[in-house]
């Protein structure tokens, strides 16, 4: 009789949650973004934000909650209610999480899981032109000839430009001041006017200025060109080892969100990004298809939270 029972409650509950899943979603849901608006993340979730209103008949609303290097925004998803209507679009800075943070008020593989990569965005090395250097052998020249005198700005520290601009330090061999901004576009600004030096940037963000001559593009900072800089070599390409980093976006929910409705979620999404106008706005913005599974995206998660460990151990970074 009592295994009757459990049988029974289990079945039930299957049933309850393929409901749950094939009812999802029944009001707005809530995208949280833990950066400013404009970043490559906030554009990247909009873009594909929007699209999933359309299919689905209920607004996703994007939310941008900034702060200490994305632990806030995470931080509200790994505690909202697992019922797909709070979700999280983040940036590779994700899996740099448990070795700058371990102190967050989240486990990043325990209470938040992976739905899929939006896309790979390669960040671009680009530095105002009126500082007079043309290629990167020339940044990397002045670098040597004044230790510690030149600055890289980043979106705070284990940010994905924090750890493309250290792996391009350590390939390079130089010394280089680490400065947060708060945002992409804060960062820009210090960059064009000269205050800093140069920045590792969302490919996306840099070309109106690259286009208008604000800014100068050096090198690419990922493993392959960018499709939207086809003629601008990568780093590794220009002879420094080891110097590249891949920027994605991916989109998560609370780890205990029901299956279905993580699938459903998928699959929307999946077909979203394969939506010719969703293609097309992405592309502009110098993204590329990044195309996992949810299974294949937390393999991934895992193997690259070890990797980026390492990385910042060599580099020397220091816990929060």
């Amino acid at each position: 009789m009592i295994g009757f029972r459990v049988g029974a409650a289990a079945v039930a509950l299957c049933v309850a949650q393929n409901v749950a899943g094939q009812s999802w979603p029944a009001k707005p849901v809530r995208i949280v973004v833990p950066f400013t608006p404009g970043s490559a993340t906030d554009i990247m979730a909009r873009t594909v934000g929007e699209k999933l209103s359309a299919q689905l008949g209920q607004q996703f609303i994007v939310e941008n909650r900034p702060g200490a290097g994305g632990i806030i925004g995470v931080g509200q998803v790994a505690k909202a209610d697992p019922d797909g209507y709070t979700i999280l679009v983040h940036s590779s800075s994700y899996t740099v999480t448990p070795s700058t943070y371990p102190n967050a008020p989240y486990d990043t593989l325990r209470d938040l899981t992976g739905i899929m990569p939006l896309g790979l965005l390669p960040n671009v090395l680009v530095i105002s032109p009126a500082k007079g250097i043309r290629s990167l052998k020339d940044l990397i020249a002045a670098a040597k000839a004044k230790p510690g005198a030149m600055n890289a700005a980043t979106i705070g520290i284990g940010s994905a430009t924090h750890l493309n601009a250290e792996r391009f330090r350590l390939g390079a061999g130089i010394q280089v001041v680490a400065v947060p901004f708060k945002g992409t576009p804060e960062a820009l600004t210090d960059v064009m006017t000269g205050r800093v030096d140069y920045y590792f940037c969302p490919v996306n963000a840099a070309l109106p200025f690259l286009k208008d001559g604000r800014l100068v593009a050096l090198a690419v900072g990922s493993t392959k060109r960018s499709v939207a800089l086809p003629d601008l070599p990568t780093t590794l390409e220009l002879g420094v080892p080891d110097s590249d980093y891949n920027f994605w976006v991916g989109m998560f929910a609370p780890s205990k969100t029901p299956q279905e409705t993580i699938a459903r979620l998928y699959k929307e999404t999946e077909a979203a990004l394969h939506s010719p106008e969703v293609r097309e706005k992405l592309l502009h913005l110098g993204a590329e298809p990044m195309e996992l599974t949810p299974e294949r995206f937390n393999t991934y998660l895992r193997d690259e939270i070890a990797s980026n460990a390492a990385l910042v151990k060599a580099a020397g970074i220091k816990p929060q």
